[in-house]
C-alpha cells in the first residue's frame, strides 16, 4: 500500500485560532504592529492541512511541510478570529498540495499554496539522526 493511497484531490480540513497577544508580530520577531503574525498564520495553515490528510496516512507515517507560496494581505487585530481552510488539489508521489485562503471575521487576511510531504517517521528520524552525529563529529 501506498503512504498516499487514500489522499485525493478535494479533500479539506480547516483550523482556527482566536488572536492573542501572543501570536503578535512583536512577540513572535516578525514586526512592530500587534496583529497576527505571519509565521502564526501558517501554523494555522498547516494545522488546517494536518486536518485534512493525517488521518488518512498509514500508521508511522506523517506529512511534512515543504513548501509555501503564501500572501498575507490584511491585519487581523488581538481578540479576532481567524480561520484557514485548505483543499487538497494534487497528490503526486508522495508530495501533496493545497490551495489555502484564510479568513478572519471581517474578510480574507491570505490566500496561496501549500505542500506536504508524507514521510515514514523511522526512515526520517534515521536521517535526521545521521545529520546530528555528522555534526557533533566535526565539533
Amino acid at each position: 500500500m501506498s503512504s498516499t493511497e487514500k489522499l485525493k484531490p478535494g479533500l479539506k480540513g480547516a483550523a482556527e485560532l482566536v488572536v492573542g497577544e501572543e501570536h503578535t508580530a512583536p512577540r513572535v520577531g516578525s514586526g512592530r504592529v500587534h496583529v497576527l503574525a505571519t509565521p502564526v498564520m501558517i501554523n494555522v495553515i498547516e494545522a488546517a492541512a494536518l486536518a485534512a490528510i493525517e488521518h488518512l496516512l498509514p500508521g508511522g507515517h506523517q506529512s511534512l511541510g515543504t513548501r509555501l507560496d503564501i500572501r498575507h494581505f490584511a491585519a487581523t487585530p488581538v481578540g479576532m478570529r481567524v480561520r484557514a481552510e485548505v483543499e487538497v488539489v494534487k497528490v503526486e508521489g508522495r508530495a501533496v498540495t493545497f490551495r489555502v485562503s484564510v479568513a478572519d471575521e471581517k474578510e480574507a487576511i491570505g490566500d496561496g499554496t501549500h505542500e506536504r510531504m508524507v514521510v515514514n517517521v523511522a526512515r526520517f528520524d534515521v536521517r535526521v539522526q545521521d545529520k546530528v552525529a555528522m555534526v557533533r563529529g566535526r565539533a
